[in-house]
C-alpha cells in the first residue's frame, strides 16, 4: 500500500513539472507573450465577460412590509437549508423608570418559558429540535431579541413557536422564582469573575447617563430581585411589547412567505396581557423621555487580590473607564466615531498578532507598547437611538492608577491632533473588512436588518456604510474628538482605588491641548 500511495503522488509531481516546462515554453513564444504579461488584476484579453447569477444588490434587498396592527416584518433571502429568524423589540433596561429595575432582565430570563400552547421549556426546546433548531434571547439597554435558527421547511412550526414565546407567556410564580435563583447566581458569578467588564460597562452608564434612560442598571439590583412580580412583569410587556414596537426579521426565506406567516401568528393570536387586564398597573405607563448625558464619577472600591487563585493567578488588578459623550447611530458624526473607535483600537498586554489584531493601533503603539504596567486598554464606541458614549477602559496594578489616568487622559486629549494618512487609511480599511466579515454571518445579518429597520423603518445595505466609511477625511476626525472632548466626563473604576486621582484634575487634563494632568505633591498620603 505504501509504495502504491508514493507511485501516485510520485506520477502527480511528475506531471505537475511537465505542465510548468510547458507553459514556461507556452508564454515564451511570440504569439502569446501578451496574455503572459497581463496583470492578474486585469480581465485577460479575448475572453468574454463573466455573468453572475445575481447582482449585489439582488442578493443583499431587504424587503420590509408593515401589517395593519403595526408589526414591520423585514427579509432578506439567502442560499441555504438554514434559516434565523426572530423579533426585535425597542424595550430594554432604559425604559424602568416607573418599574423596579431588572424587569427586562427577567423577562430575558424567562424568554422561550411555558406559553399557551407548549406546556414547558423542555417541549419548546424538543419542538425545535425536530428542525434542527436552536433559541436564544438577549436584553441590552435599548432593545430584547429572540431569536431562532432552524431548516427553513420548519418555518411555519418555528413562526408558531416564536409567536407564541413573544406574545403568550405564562410566567407561573415557579419561572419567576427560577429566574431569581438564576440572576443570583449571575451576582456571585460577577464577584468571583477576575474580568469585570460587565461591571464596569454598567458603571460607565451610570456615570453618563445619572439616573436616566441608558443609566438604569441593565442586572437587576440584588435588592430588587424579590420585589419583581408577574404584575410587573406583565404590565411591562403590555407597554412595550406591542406591535409597532417589534420588528419580525428573518434571514433565508422568501419574503411573502414570512409576511403570511406573521399574519397568521402575530396579528390573528392575542397575547397573554390582553387576556388578563385586571393584573395590569395603568400607573406604569410608557417612556417616552431622551437620554440625559450628565456625566460624572461612580466609584466601586473593591478587593481584587484573590479573584483568581490556582497555580496561575491572575494580576490584582485595578479597572477605569474613561469616556465622553459621542452620539447616536442616526447622527451624521456616527460613521466618523466610528472611524476614531478603530483609530484608537487597543487590547489585551499579550496579542498573537497578526491580520486585524490592530497591533498598530494608537493604544497599542503609544500605550500597550510603552508601559509594561499596563494590562490592558480598549476603546468603545457605544451608539444608540437617541445618545452615544464614547470610553476607553484600562487596567493595570493598583500602584499603577494614577500613571494608567495620566496615559489614556493624554491619548484622549490627543485625539483632536494630526491624523496621519497611514493610520487613518488602515482604520478605514480594517473597518470595511470588519463589517464584512461579520455580514458573512446570518444570525449577524437578521441582528442588523432588525435593529436597522426598528430604529429608522429601512436597512441601509453593506455598500452605502462602505462609501461613508471611505469618505471620512483626518477633518472629520478632528472635529468629532472636539465635540467629545467638549462634553464632561463619565468616570468609571473598579478595585483598590487608593490612587485614584480626583474628578476635577482628569477634567483639567481632559481640556488641555496635550492632557496633561495638574501635578500636585502629597507630603503625606
Amino acid at each position: 500500500m505504501g509504495s502504491r500511495i508514493f507511485s501516485v503522488f510520485g506520477r502527480k509531481i511528475a506531471d505537475t513539472s511537465k505542465c510548468f516546462r510547458q507553459s514556461r515554453k507556452f508564454c515564451t513564444s511570440n504569439a502569446t507573450s501578451d496574455i503572459c504579461d497581463v496583470s492578474l488584476s486585469t480581465p485577460p484579453p479575448g475572453f468574454p465577460t463573466p455573468a453572475y447569477a445575481m447582482s449585489s444588490k439582488q442578493r443583499h434587498e431587504t424587503k420590509v412590509t408593515t401589517l395593519p396592527n403595526g408589526l414591520r416584518v423585514a427579509s432578506e433571502n439567502t442560499f441555504g437549508q438554514f434559516s434565523t429568524v426572530g423579533v426585535v423589540i425597542d424595550s430594554g433596561s432604559r425604559y424602568e423608570v416607573n418599574y423596579p429595575s431588572g424587569v427586562s432582565h427577567f423577562i430575558e430570563k424567562l424568554a422561550f418559558g411555558a406559553t399557551s400552547n407548549y406546556e414547558s421549556r423542555d417541549v419548546i426546546l424538543q419542538e425545535l429540535e425536530k428542525h434542527g433548531g436552536i433559541c436564544d434571547c438577549q436584553g441590552s439597554k435599548d432593545t430584547l431579541i429572540y431569536a431562532i435558527s432552524a431548516e427553513t421547511a420548519g418555518l411555519s412550526k418555528v413562526l408558531d413557536v416564536l409567536s407564541d414565546v413573544v406574545l403568550r407567556p405564562k410566567i407561573s410564580q415557579e419561572e419567576i422564582e427560577e429566574s431569581q435563583r438564576a440572576i443570583y447566581f449571575e451576582h456571585e458569578s460577577l464577584e468571583l469573575m477576575p474580568n469585570q467588564d460587565q461591571l464596569l460597562f454598567e458603571l460607565s452608564h451610570a456615570a453618563a447617563y445619572r439616573d436616566n434612560t441608558l443609566g438604569l442598571p441593565k442586572l437587576t439590583p440584588l435588592d430588587k430581585i424579590s420585589q419583581i412580580d408577574r404584575g410587573n412583569l406583565l404590565t411591562f410587556m403590555h407597554n412595550y411589547h406591542s406591535p409597532e414596537r417589534m420588528v419580525l426579521a428573518g434571514v433565508g426565506m422568501e419574503h411573502d412567505v414570512l409576511v403570511e406567516m406573521a399574519k397568521e401568528y402575530f396579528e390573528q393570536k392575542t397575547p397573554t396581557w390582553t387576556s388578563e387586564q385586571n393584573i395590569i398597573n395603568p400607573n406604569q405607563g410608557i417612556d417616552t423621555t431622551y437620554a440625559q448625558y450628565t456625566g460624572g464619577l461612580v466609584k466601586v472600591s473593591k478587593d481584587l487580590s484573590n479573584v483568581s487563585p490556582g497555580p496561575n493567578p491572575m494580576p490584582e488588578l485595578a479597572h477605569a473607564v474613561i469616556g465622553l459623550e459621542s452620539c447616536s447611530h442616526k447622527d451624521p458624526d456616527f460613521v466618523a466615531f466610528c472611524v476614531l473607535n478603530m483609530l484608537m483600537g487597543g487590547g489585551g498586554s499579550f496579542s498573537a498578532g497578526g491580520p486585524g489584531k490592530g497591533m498598530y493601533t494608537r493604544l497599542y503603539l503609544n500605550v500597550l507598547n510603552r508601559y509594561h504596567w499596563m494590562y490592558s486598554a480598549v476603546a468603545m464606541n457605544h451608539a444608540y437611538n437617541d445618545s452615544g458614549v464614547f470610553t476607553i477602559q484600562a487596567s493595570a496594578h493598583p500602584n499603577q492608577l494614577k500613571e494608567l489616568i495620566e496615559v489614556i487622559v493624554i491619548e484622549l486629549a490627543h485625539t483632536k491632533g494630526h491624523v496621519a494618512q497611514s493610520e487613518l487609511g488602515r482604520a478605514k480599511k480594517q473597518l470595511q473588512s470588519m463589517l464584512l466579515m461579520n455580514l458573512e454571518s446570518r444570525p449577524v445579518v437578521f441582528e442588523d436588518i432588525g435593529r436597522q429597520v426598528l430604529s429608522q423603518g429601512k436597512r441601509e445595505n453593506a455598500e452605502h456604510y462602505l462609501d461613508e466609511i471611505g469618505k471620512i477625511s483626518e477633518h472629520d476626525i478632528q472635529r468629532v474628538a472636539e465635540r467629545m472632548l467638549n462634553s464632561k466626563p463619565a468616570i468609571a473604576a473598579v478595585g483598590d482605588l487608593t490612587n485614584m486621582p480626583s474628578y476635577e484634575d482628569i477634567e483639567v487634563g481632559l481640556a488641555s491641548d496635550n492632557g496633561k494632568m495638574p501635578n500636585k505633591f502629597f507630603l503625606f498620603r
